[in-house]
């Protein structure tokens, strides 16, 4: 009896070995099977996917990197050639300005001034909103007048102008002042016959004053043409 039970196992398994591969073939796993049992599946050859096909799929690093390099390689450079381009429109600016050919830009810009007359003066004020000091008025007038963008500050305005005798002065030149010490403090707009447009101080408003009055001769620097008015 055992003998026999030997027997008819043995034979079943060499029926299991032998079917095995052929249902493998065929079997796929139904939706709703477990994990466990989809694992068991996936365990034989035909469900395990082949490593060299994993690998064929997916690109190796030294490929990704080609075309980026390359692309790098074929830009031009920008940088040499964008300092030119900057420096050719500053010239080009420099050039329209100076070049107001008509020769209307001084009284355009003194016109534009002269409308500005009776704003208050407030320190650090930039518009006529808010009122204005010194450096902010010119700075203003010049900007919205005829397009030069003026240093923030009167000292800064000094130092960037070029040097004016005083029988020299024309119209739209800065005359520098030192109120305060020995620093270049306050700065006003030329008119012509010695007077000035500017914003004084504090409690007071834009407004025309002569360099030949005591207080503005006693403190009076000298005058400055903003380099984008020279050749005016």
């Amino acid at each position: 009896m055992y003998l026999k039970r030997l027997t008819a196992l043995a034979l079943a398994t060499c029926c299991i070995a032998l079917v095995t591969p052929a249902i493998a073939d065929t079997v796929t796993a139904p939706q709703g099977l477990d994990q466990s049992a989809t694992l068991l599946l996936t365990d034989l050859p035909v469900f395990a996917p082949a490593t060299s096909l994993a690998q064929s799929i997916i690109p190796d690093s030294a490929s990704l990197m080609a075309p980026k390099a390359a692309d790098v390689a074929a830009a031009p450079n920008s940088d040499v050639d964008g300092d030119d381009d900057d420096d050719s429109l500053v010239a080009a600016a420099t050039d329209k300005l100076a070049g107001h050919v008509d020769g209307h830009a001084r009284e355009a810009l003194m016109s534009f001034a002269m409308k500005l007359r009776d704003i208050r003066y407030r320190r650090g004020g930039r518009a006529p909103s808010t009122g204005f000091d010194c450096s902010g008025f010119v700075r203003y007038v010049f900007m919205h007048s005829i397009g030069l963008d003026l240093p923030t500050n009167s000292a800064s305005q000094f130092l960037a102008g070029l040097k004016v005798k005083r029988n020299e002065m024309k119209t739209g030149d800065l005359v520098f002042f030192r109120t305060r010490g020995k620093a270049i403090s306050h700065v006003g707009i030329y008119i012509d016959n010695g007077q000035f447009i500017h914003s004084p101080s504090a409690g007071k408003t834009v407004r025309v004053d002569s360099l030949n009055e005591a207080y503005w001769s006693k403190h009076f620097v000298g005058a400055k043409r903003p380099e984008g008015i020279a050749k005016i």
